[in-house]
């Protein structure tokens, strides 16, 4: 289940951004049967944008119920520095399309 988070949300990133994973939290709130012909739906939206760290949650559904929530904390990273960076005003923009509340 954890790669399917991590397709979604790297499916999010902007291209040559350095954004990691700093923190996950998961609950597991039901047993999921993944087979082939099953459909899950991974559903994110960003639910902070901090000077240098983003908020996401991610859903995992399946058959329309919430079977998983993941709680993360995403950091800007400068690997040329090896430490964190503020987020960038293209960064910002990017990431702020899926911010919600």
């Amino acid at each position: 289940m954890l790669g399917l988070l991590e397709d979604a949300r790297l499916a999010m990133a902007a291209p040559g951004a350095g954004i990691i994973l700093a923190r996950l939290e998961i609950d597991y709130l039901r047993q999921v049967h993944y087979r082939v012909s099953e459909h899950l739906t991974v559903s994110s939206t960003i639910t902070r944008l901090g000077r240098s760290s983003i908020g996401m949650r991610q859903d995992l559904t399946q058959d329309g119920e919430l079977a998983l929530r993941a709680d993360m904390v995403l950091v800007a990273f400068d690997y040329a520095a090896d430490a964190t960076s503020p987020l960038t005003e293209q960064q910002r923009a990017h990431w702020s399309q899926w911010l919600v509340g």
